[in-house]
């Protein structure tokens, strides 16, 4: 019982922080569509999220006794951390985000990210926050709400893709019918499942929220999203 409770409390909160994250991106309305939200909030959250695990990686190594290796790139990228210069880290757009320029650093820091990781060339949005010209005031507002974010404090928790599916499905109930055409609810997914009984393999979907689906038996509901 108690653990039941505990779930549907850290549900309610993790349902909390993304409706937050959601009304103050709808503040955007009027000089971006709500289509892009997610782009917009996604591309942040990501920032938050590979420095929240480069301030992590850093801590350990100066616990560890090696704050002489905290600005060397094997240290991190041998943990699988992006190492960021300090334009590309959170605090540095945290700190910034009520300069007008703050769309310009945004799209420096994503920019410096894609550079000095192979790994990301090609998938990380060129100039985007420029181009929208977004208002100064809701863009520092919408940084403050992913400021309280703590991307690492639960390892099993997927926040981005969490984000993401409610973004999606939050953008599907806002054009009707033509919304499934980009969101597949996921108790549809999982009837899905159920009518098809798989055995063993992954189902995919790419717009059922999370992209793979473990087959680990054939109880639907027993599978990992």
């Amino acid at each position: 019982m108690a653990k039941r409770t505990e779930k549907s409390t850290a549900n309610k909160k993790q349902r909390s922080f993304e409706q937050t994250l959601w009304d103050t991106a709808d503040k955007l309305r009027g000089s971006v569509e709500s289509s892009e939200y997610k782009h917009v909030v996604l591309s942040l959250i990501f920032l938050k999220f590979i420095s929240d695990k480069f301030e992590e990686r850093r801590k350990e190594l100066i616990e560890e006794g090696h704050g002489g290796y905290v600005d060397m790139v094997d240290f991190y990228t041998m943990k699988n951390v992006f190492y960021l210069p300090e334009e590309s880290r959170w605090e540095f757009i945290s700190k910034n985000a009520k300069q007008d320029d703050i769309a310009v650093k945004i799209d420096t820091a994503l920019h410096t990210v894609e550079k000095n990781n192979k790994s990301l060339r090609g998938a990380l949005p060129d100039n985007y926050f420029s181009r929208l010209g977004l208002d100064v005031s809701k863009l520092a507002a919408l940084i403050d709400s992913i400021n309280n974010i703590d991307t690492v404090e639960d390892n099993e928790t997927d926040v981005v893709g969490r984000v993401y599916e409610y973004f999606l499905g939050k953008f599907a109930a806002t054009e009707g019918k033509g919304g499934g055409e980009f969101y597949t609810p996921k108790c549809v997914v999982k009837l899905i499942a159920e009518m098809i009984e798989p055995y063993h393999g992954k189902i995919y979907d790419p717009c059922c929220g999370k992209r793979y689906i473990p087959c680990l038996n054939r109880t639907p509901y027993m599978l990992q999203w």
